[in-house]
């Protein structure tokens, strides 16, 4: 007689005369058993605990987009009501909006990292496809003076919402292949700079300077993470120092925003016209104090401050909620950079450390922007608080991005750790694998 020691932890006897080993219970091979076992391991996989990383984007980004709800709301009611009798009107569509865009980013966020490789440079092309469309066709329209907007029916869009996250996507993908060659510029900045031109420059033969501002800090955002050399994107911000004072001059509406802006709005001639909006902004700040007027109770957004529920919602927080919910507001995009930081970091990907660094560069930058605006430190712009400011096409490409950077968090090395252990092969009794 043998002694052995059976899987479930107690020891027992069996004979060592030949003959046929009975199985023990836990590893008896009855047919479908180890499909079955392999599907529960498939699913609890499926449900596995996604890393701290990936909650805190995720809790940001949604608190974001609840609260700017709010804020279009409260911002956006009595415009509304004076329009069209109904003050919900403008909150209801950014209600739509997230309610549309939220689960567009969780979907986003189950596809690996190599979907997103694979099929950037389509994205890329569809994206200036649709952009040229704005600008090159009757399907464009301008609002504003920006001809940035596609019109089929009572369907809008605004397509470079659209080309932000395909350009980035672009980067990455391109970074990615040329990984091996960085110290080459022309190996990197020859693609890079056809893909960047093209879209930069449809958006601003749309008269968007705005928008083109956001995606040239995109660029040079995802290509600084990405790992290209310091010297070469020295060489790219000198060539934009010389291009920009002749594509700002290019327009006679932005040549008087800016010297509005350069003057300080001391001209009382400008005070009824291009002074108007930052003036009333900042009037809107400094009446907020450091707790605010209490929400809903806004004096500025009684048709006082144009675009007070999309361009300078930010004014209308620090008037209704003050100092402290202006600080809270910048403290939440601080997270969500320190989220997208941590990703790029413990990333050995090139393609996810760019496209991560190109939407931490979007979003944070043009948050930044925005409130520079608002603040006075920048001429207006016409730039969108992020998740927060009205706005169909910009939310919902907004959350995409972060479902992609999300759909990153995911695959971190070492962050899915099998939660259970492979199965054992079955073996005999005379320890020879079945």
């Amino acid at each position: 007689m043998a002694t052995t020691d059976l899987p479930n932890g107690r020891s027992g006897s069996e004979t060592t005369r030949p003959g046929p080993a009975t199985p023990t219970a836990s590893h008896e091979q009855r047919p479908g058993t180890r499909r079955t076992n392999g599907a529960v391991v498939a699913v609890k996989n499926v449900f596995v605990a996604e890393s701290s990383t990936f909650y805190t984007i995720l809790g940001v980004t949604l608190f974001l987009v609840v609260f700017g709800v709010v804020m279009v709301l409260s911002s956006s009611s009595v415009e509304q009501y004076a329009a069209t009798h109904d003050f919900f009107g403008a909150a209801s569509r950014q209600g739509l909006y997230a309610v549309l865009g939220v689960p567009l980013m969780l979907i986003a966020s189950r596809l690996p990292a190599r979907f997103w490789r694979k099929w950037a440079m389509w994205i890329v092309g569809i994206g200036l496809v649709v952009q040229a469309l704005v600008v090159l066709t009757p399907l464009g329209y301008s609002i504003q003076g920006n001809r940035n907007w596609i019109k089929l029916g009572s369907f809008t869009a605004q397509p470079s919402e659209i080309l932000k996250l395909a350009l980035v996507l672009g980067i990455g993908a391109i970074m990615y292949v040329k990984r091996d060659k960085l110290d080459d510029w022309k190996e990197v900045f020859i693609p890079i700079g056809i893909a960047s031109l093209g879209s930069i420059g449809l958006v601003l033969l749309g008269g968007d300077q705005g928008t083109a501002m956001i995606m040239l800090i995109l660029v040079f955002g995802a290509l600084y993470v990405g790992g290209a050399r310091a010297r070469h994107l020295l060489v790219g911000v000198a060539f934009l120092a010389v291009m920009l004072p002749f594509v700002t001059m290019a327009s006679s509406s932005r040549q008087s925003r800016i010297s509005a802006w350069l003057s300080g709005c001391t001209d009382t001639s400008q005070y009824q016209d291009l002074c108007w909006q930052p003036v009333h902004g900042m009037w809107a700040l400094a009446s907020g104090g450091v707790f605010g007027v209490g929400l809903g109770n806004s004096k500025a957004k009684w048709s006082w401050l144009p675009e007070a529920d999309n361009d300078y919602i930010f004014a209308i927080i620090g008037e209704e909620l003050g100092l402290v919910g202006a600080v809270v507001v910048l403290a939440l995009f601080v997270v969500l950079a320190i989220g997208m930081i941590k990703i790029i970091r413990q990333s050995n990907d090139p393609f996810v450390k760019t496209v991560t660094g190109g939407v931490l560069a979007w979003i944070i930058g043009q948050a930044l922007v925005n409130i520079a605006v608002v603040l006075g430190l920048l001429p207006v712009l016409g730039v969108p608080l992020p998740l927060i400011s009205a706005g169909g096409s910009a939310l919902i490409m907004t959350l995409v991005a972060i479902g992609v950077v999300l759909s990153f968090a995911r695959e971190l090395p070492g962050k899915n750790a099998p939660t259970t252990a492979p199965l054992p092969r079955a073996t005999s009794t005379n320890g020879s694998l079945r």
